[in-house]
């Protein structure tokens, strides 16, 4: 019986170190199965975009049909580069950060101070629908408010205006998160010290949930760097510098789309595809260190 129990025993722990085995063997092939994709775009982007990288292509801007085609024909690179557009975005990213991210915080602190109450219910149910809205409405409505009540035509501050309302949600739910994760006895602190409502706040709140704070803003950027719907509705484009608020400007995402339809720039979609992909990624990793490093 003994002998019997053990051989028992022994086969059932086989049969569940077989089962080990093969679920961690689909679990290792479902992984790679699902990152492929990304591997393959990244190996397309990086053996097609790498032609066209150099000095000119950060500081000159986008260059003319007639000089793309005959480039093309003598078998050269492409002279030229996006400094317009990697200025434009870095104007409208940077004008909408000053609108989106002071109001989003305080909302997200309005909302962590007032859960469960119907006002503050309802702004988090208007949060949720404007993380949900197609970003081409937003332009429509940055277009409707800016372009043509403000403006009186296409210009950065309406595409800075369509970028900032993206931005809005995923800041305000992160704010809101990141502050329901301060222990209360941090704020009762500062409250049996005497200090003020605003400067606990200001002072020991924020400073308390910086990683998250500032990994929510980052990730909001990354979202906005690549939309090219609300900036065709909003800012237009340029073949110029221009660090006009108020005139049109450019932005890498939109030369994407005016390279691919001339079939003379199809290698600066590749590289200017890359130099974003690379900047998201860049952001992507720092919102990582942060949050890690100020946990």
């Amino acid at each position: 019986m003994k002998r019997e129990a053990i051989i028992e025993d022994k086969d059932s722990s086989n049969w569940r170190e077989l089962k080990n085995k093969m679920f961690f063997g689909t679990v290792i092939a479902l992984s790679i199965l699902t990152i492929s994709p990304i591997l393959l775009i990244v190996y397309e982007l990086l053996i097609k975009g790498l032609k066209q990288i150099n000095i000119d292509f950060f500081v000159k801007v986008a260059p003319d049909t007639l000089q793309a085609m005959t480039a093309v024909r003598n078998g050269e690179i492409i002279p030229g580069g996006i400094a317009n557009g990697i200025t434009g975005t870095m104007l409208m990213v940077a004008v909408a950060s000053m609108i989106a991210i002071p109001v989003s915080i305080l909302i997200g602190i309005f909302l962590y101070e007032n859960q469960g109450k119907k006002y503050a219910n309802f702004i988090r149910s208007l949060t949720d629908i404007l993380q949900g809205v197609p970003s081409v409405v937003l332009g429509l409505i940055a277009y409707i408010w800016i372009v043509q009540g403000i403006t009186k035509g296409f210009s950065a501050l309406a595409g800075s205006v369509a970028l900032a309302i993206m931005m809005l949600p995923l800041i305000i739910r992160s704010t809101e998160e990141t502050m329901k994760m301060i222990a209360i006895s941090i704020k009762e602190a500062g409250a049996a010290l005497g200090v003020p409502y605003h400067k606990i706040i200001l002072k020991v709140m924020i400073p308390s949930g910086f990683s998250g704070l500032m990994t929510g803003i980052l990730l909001s950027i990354s979202r906005v760097l690549g939309e090219t719907a609300p900036l065709m509705l909003t800012t237009l484009g340029c073949t110029t510098i221009n660090f006009n608020i108020a005139k049109p400007t450019s932005a890498v995402p939109l030369q994407i789309w005016e390279f691919y339809n001339n079939p003379n720039m199809i290698d600066l979609v590749w590289s200017s595809s890359l130099f974003l992909m690379g900047f998201v990624l860049t952001l992507n990793i720092i919102a990582k260190r942060i949050s890690m490093k100020y946990s």
